[in-house]
């Protein structure tokens, strides 16, 4: 028995060439759809990519101008370098202190027994600008020297400032009162005045001491003519409160050191009787003291009407900022600054001080207290300053009343009452307290 084989029927052949097509249809939408997500992923990928090369470029930039900055800045940095030089220069000027590029580099600090002695300048540690330990190392001629006899050895400003002074430096000088600075200056002003009388024969002078007060220009005047006595060299003393008569007769007989304070100087220069012209020695004693009794304009319509090749000395006894610019304008840009003990205002510390604040009922009873304590004895004097003219004679008749021996200063009164009063045997001065 043979088996039969029946023919598919049409409905299952057709169902499965459906099949095949859909199976192909899908498989076709399949890869459209991964085409199409393939599409869509390669922008997203490229914008990566541009992004990327992008960020890459800009930090290749930013690198590149950091390093234009680097370069630039170290190529401003001499610039900003000398900005800040020129900055800290202009805040020491103001501070009084003279640049860093017009000192040494290092300041010479030395110590004269207990005083600290500080040298600065160009060239200021050479050999010949050594400090003398003697007058003798000086090498000054004898008749010069005579007015030093009496002193066993140079006081600490006159040891510094006479080597620097003798080769022609310009010079500052920083010292407490009573120093000997008088003697500092005025040895080598002779000794200027000498070696240049051999080429200049007419009678004009050819140093000046400016000092701020009458009492200081007399005080230095004294000690000159004691020392120009030995070696002929004649001084005259300048100062308002006198009569000019003398002093104009003094200056028309010939002179070599002129000696004065700025308002009768001034005062006589515009007479024209007296011509600087031909001072080449110019001394600032106590200038600190002078700009702040207000003669700075004073000062330099003097200093404008010397010669202008001229040697500058300035004493002070502090260094304010007024001093410090007149020093930088008049003097050379390298003097030499010699400062004995501190540039520092400070109170003597060879003087007891004692401070008493009081009401005005208490002062004249504490006055006359102090009196009996102090000067019962009556074998030493006693200062009294006042602020003004009116009460130095107030007080001069109350303790005239109270039985004390007693005489009165001020600038109402002729001199000659005035130097009676310091040259007489009263033990009381009543002295008007100069105002600044």
């Amino acid at each position: 028995m043979t088996a039969s084989t029946e023919p598919l029927a049409p409905e299952s052949m057709s169902d499965q060439t459906i099949k095949k097509k859909n199976k192909k249809k899908n498989k076709l939408a399949k890869l459209e759809d991964q085409r199409e997500e393939n599409v869509k992923q390669k922008p997203q990928e490229t914008e990566e990519i541009e992004l990327r090369k992008k960020d890459k470029k800009k930090r290749k930039k930013g690198k590149e101008s950091e390093s234009q900055a680097s370069h630039e800045e170290s190529a401003d940095e001499p610039k900003r370098k000398k900005k800040k030089e020129k900055k800290e220069q202009k805040q020491e000027e103001e501070n009084g202190e003279f640049s860093e590029t017009q000192k040494i580099k290092q300041d010479s600090v030395q110590f004269d027994g207990e005083e600290k002695v500080v040298v600065s300048g160009k060239d200021a540690e050479e050999a010949k600008y050594a400090p003398m330990k003697s007058f003798a190392d000086s090498k000054l001629p004898k008749n010069v020297l005579n007015c030093c006899k009496d002193f066993k050895s140079p006081s600490p400003i006159q040891a510094h400032a006479w080597p620097f002074l003798l080769n022609g430096r310009d010079f500052i000088g920083i010292a407490k009162t009573g120093s000997g600075k008088t003697l500092a200056f005025g040895v080598p002003a002779m000794m200027h005045v000498l070696d240049k009388r051999k080429r200049v024969k007419n009678k004009n002078p050819l140093c000046l001491v400016l000092s701020p007060t009458r009492e200081l220009a007399e005080q230095i005047f004294n000690v000159m003519c004691n020392a120009g006595q030995s070696c002929d060299v004649k001084s005259v003393c300048l100062y308002g409160g006198t009569s000019k008569g003398p002093q104009i007769s003094s200056l028309n007989s010939g002179v070599d050191i002129v000696i004065g304070t700025p308002g009768r100087l001034k005062d006589l220069m515009n007479m024209e009787v007296c011509q600087l012209k031909d001072v080449s020695f110019v001394v600032l004693d106590e200038a600190d003291r002078m700009l702040d009794m207000g003669f700075e304009d004073d000062v330099r319509f003097i200093l404008g009407r010397t010669c202008s090749a001229r040697q500058m000395v300035m004493f002070s006894a502090t260094w304010p900022a007024a001093v410090h610019r007149l020093a930088q304008e008049y003097m050379d840009p390298n003097p030499v600054k010699v400062v004995i003990g501190s540039e520092d205002l400070a109170a003597n510390h060879d003087v007891m001080q004692i401070v008493e604040v009081l009401d005005d009922r208490s002062r004249y009873e504490r006055l006359t207290a102090l009196l009996k304590k102090y000067h019962e004895s009556k074998r030493n004097r006693v200062l009294v300053f006042v602020l003004y003219k009116a009460e130095a004679g107030r007080i001069e008749n109350m303790l005239q009343r109270s039985g004390w021996n007693v005489v009165s200063i001020h600038g109402g009164k002729a001199r000659s009452p005035s130097s009676t009063g310091l040259t007489s045997r009263k033990s009381l001065l009543m002295l008007q307290r100069l105002r600044k």
